[in-house]
């Protein structure tokens, strides 16, 4: 018999790869800063339940590309569905391909769309932060200072979107994350564990690869 688990398991199946220190990646900004660091010092395999959630949420970016490219789709144009990024700071770089955001132009106006998959849309109230600092960062870049965050239900498609304006207050305080991380790598130290501390970001243990070790270095 064919194994369909194991085939998607293979196929989803990264490269482990060393990271750079002093290039980041702008997906790293709302995570908990010490498994980030972890993930420079100490890389590991990606877990597999994890990219199958982060496929899911590929594929719901792609459906949502082909709406508006489709010809039912008359009054938003798609611009761009993925596009490079990169800012350079004073000793670092934060750069990567975007693939999770899409620029749109409705009435002469470009709008960011960020598109988050969720596993049930009627917990949604309000933007994640770690959400908003990634679109900040991005309508800083672009110039484009109108945003949406787009929370897709993976069972239903149902939506629920927030409004976001430009922040540069965000932005600094998203510049200053990395300058810290950057600053902890460099000297090769332990930042704090944001998700033992704050209550919205503790669930991030529990998928944590980094958990074990984490907890040794509080002891």
């Amino acid at each position: 018999m064919i194994n369909f688990s194991n085939l998607i398991d293979q196929h989803l199946k990264r490269e482990l790869k060393q990271k750079t220190i002093g290039r980041y990646y702008p997906s790293e900004v709302g995570g908990c800063l010490r498994k980030t660091w972890y993930s420079y010092k100490y890389p590991k395999e990606v877990d597999k339940e994890l990219l199958k959630i982060f496929q899911v949420g590929e594929m719901l970016h792609d459906f949502l590309a082909e709406v508006l490219r489709s010809d039912k789709t008359q009054d938003v144009r798609l611009i761009e569905s993925e596009f490079p990024f990169k800012m350079d700071m004073d000793d670092f770089t934060i750069s990567g391909r975007v693939d999770d955001i899409l620029i749109v132009e409705k009435d002469g106006k470009k709008v960011l769309v960020e598109v988050k998959s969720v596993k049930m849309i009627e917990m949604v109230d309000e933007p994640q932060f770690s959400h908003e600092m990634q679109i900040q960062l991005y309508m800083n870049a672009t110039g484009i200072h109108d945003g949406l965050l787009v929370y897709v239900e993976k069972s239903s498609l149902q939506i629920k979107q927030f409004e976001i304006k430009y922040d540069k207050g965000i932005v600094n305080y998203v510049i200053e994350r990395f300058r810290n991380l950057h600053k902890h790598l460099i000297e090769n130290t332990l930042p704090s564990p944001e998700a033992k501390q704050r209550d919205d970001m503790k669930w991030m243990c529990k998928r944590c690869e980094y958990k074990e070790m984490c907890d040794r270095s509080e002891k």
